[in-house]
């Protein structure tokens, strides 16, 4: 089963869902699997897939567009791992990532150090994620800004497990 028809298939979840939701695949009566919802747009939508639940629905015969990206490369001649956030030294959270055009590795700093981010409340993620138009904001274009990194941090996902790499 491919994971686009099972989308286009349920049409009550995919009128009603958007970005900072999270998708729920029931595999069987025991088994249910719930992804975050990165990207959505009416058409198509992009999660985020852990490898567990990546291994079970390769086994149900879902498709998976996939990027490849590096996991490891050199800022500055150190060491540094690629799209992965954590706390910050100039502003509360930083990330290494490979910017398209040029293909050099940047660190995109982001987040006010002063500020808690108050995202657990429903109204206050939603208002948010509206103010900064997260919804348009796509990994493949903006994953080298610090705007598409506060969305993903404006997620129903905990901050503790983005900042582990969950």
């Amino acid at each position: 089963m491919n994971l686009r028809k099972y989308l286009a298939e349920s049409e009550r979840q995919r009128d009603f869902l958007s970005t900072g939701d999270t998708f729920t695949i029931s595999i069987n009566e025991e088994l249910a699997i719930e992804m975050p919802v990165v990207y959505h747009n009416g058409d198509s939508a992009m999660i985020e897939i852990d490898e567990t639940a990546f291994g079970i629905l390769e086994a149900c015969g879902c498709e998976f567009e996939e990027e490849i990206t590096e996991t490891k490369a050199k800022y500055r001649g150190r060491p540094v791992k690629l799209n992965k956030p954590m706390r910050g030294d100039v502003k509360k959270y930083k990330v290494y990532v490979k910017h398209p055009k040029t293909g050099n590795v940047v660190k995109v700093n982001f987040g006010s150090k002063e500020m808690e981010i108050k995202r657990d409340d429903p109204e206050r993620r939603k208002s948010f994620r509206a103010r900064h138009k997260c919804a348009d904001k796509t990994a493949a274009k903006d994953r080298h800004t610090a705007g598409y990194w506060s969305c993903r941090m404006w997620t129903s996902k905990p901050v503790s497990d983005i900042l582990k790499g969950k």
